[in-house]
């Protein structure tokens, strides 16, 4: 006999301590836990300042919801703010099993369709077939172009970067295991390392997912060591993110070219990673592999997704030269669910395992 609830309700809780209640969302496989209520307020007067205000005192959230036993060691989460940018329609802090990022492509996408659909931007004229949602990133506003027909989001997204720049090539690092290992470097709202699988004796197509983390986490750890990365405007954006590994395959081509990315503890994205294609765009672009509004295809080794990506336009960022990056992919509904916390629970904010 099935028991039936007739009024949904919240088990036994510390009173004390809020619900959470989240919009669980996913673009090419990588998840996307939105809050939706339950957060203390984010002091700070910048989007950065309250980047560094909840890594300081509401690190607990991020824990809560990323870790096992409500998320697990490959979880990412949005938590909305008010933005000091005028021209933004929200502004968002990243969460992952390490920290904040200052940039997340596949969360963009996402948030483009929630934005329009929870009334966070002004309803659209009559007719409207896409609508534009401002969105401010700790790396910079970046601006969602989302599919819709009467008011409510469909189709696939695509949103505008901020300028996305090469900050080395050609890089010899010396990578244990691998030896001297090239690599270049590139900035897409995060920076990332890139390397071509088979210097690290690998085929991102068949390779076990294991030894793509583990080569890709000693290729993070070595240029950490090895090299400093600086950003023009902020060093709260200067650090490498993660290590994305690719086929190699940099030269244009109608076919998609695979990569995988490892962020963070060792995080795997399960998309072709929004913020790694824009910097995977501006590497080629750089290299002259790319022109202007040529666009190619990302695919994920670790679930077969696909994003596309085009420089658009020349930009700077400080004295770099740079590009604006277009992304396009789709992003899904999953489900909603409201995460409590009872006062004597010895785990209640969270663990992962290794």
């Amino acid at each position: 006999m099935q028991c039936a609830l007739a009024v949904p309700r919240l088990p036994p809780r510390d009173a004390g301590t809020p619900a959470l209640s989240v919009v669980d969302m996913h673009a090419g496989g990588e998840p996307l836990r939105i809050v939706l209520a339950g957060c203390p307020e984010v002091a700070g007067a910048t989007l950065l300042a309250k980047r560094r205000y909840m890594r300081q005192h509401l690190d607990h959230v991020r824990r809560r919801l990323m870790f096992e036993p409500r998320g697990h060691r490959d979880m990412y989460g949005a938590v909305l703010v008010p933005s000091e940018l005028p021209d933004a329609h929200l502004g968002v802090l990243f969460l992952h099993n390490e920290g904040y990022s200052s940039m997340c492509g596949h969360a963009v996408l996402a948030l483009g369709r929630f934005a329009l659909d929870f009334g966070l931007v002004p309803a659209s004229p009559a007719g409207t077939r896409e609508a534009r949602v401002n969105i401010h990133c700790p790396c910079g506003l970046v601006a969602a172009f989302v599919e819709c027909e009467g008011g409510r989001s469909r189709g696939p997204v695509r949103f505008h970067s901020v300028p996305a720049f090469v900050l080395a090539t050609d890089l010899m690092i010396d990578v244990p295991g691998h030896g001297k290992v090239v690599v270049d470097i590139a900035y897409g709202g995060a920076f990332y390392a890139f390397v071509s699988a088979e210097k690290l004796g690998l085929d991102v197509c068949s390779a076990k997912t294991r030894d793509l983390v583990d080569a890709a986490s000693t290729v993070t750890k070595a240029v950490k060591a090895q090299f400093k990365i600086n950003h023009p405007d902020s060093e709260d954006l200067a650090f490498l993110y993660g290590t994305i590994i690719t086929d190699g395959k940099d030269a244009y081509s109608e076919e998609p070219t695979t990569n995988i990315c490892v962020f963070a503890d060792e995080q795997v994205d399960r998309s072709p990673t929004g913020s790694g294609v824009t910097a995977r765009i501006a590497l080629q672009y750089h290299k002259g592999l790319l022109e202007l509004n040529q666009t190619r295809a990302f695919k994920s080794s670790a679930t077969g997704s696909v994003f596309t990506g085009k420089a658009v336009r020349e930009a700077k960022c400080g004295d770099f030269q740079a590009v604006i990056v277009e992304v396009s992919g789709q992003a899904h509904y999953t489900g909603t669910a409201s995460f409590t916390v009872e006062d004597d629970d010895p785990l209640r904010d969270g663990f992962l395992l290794k």
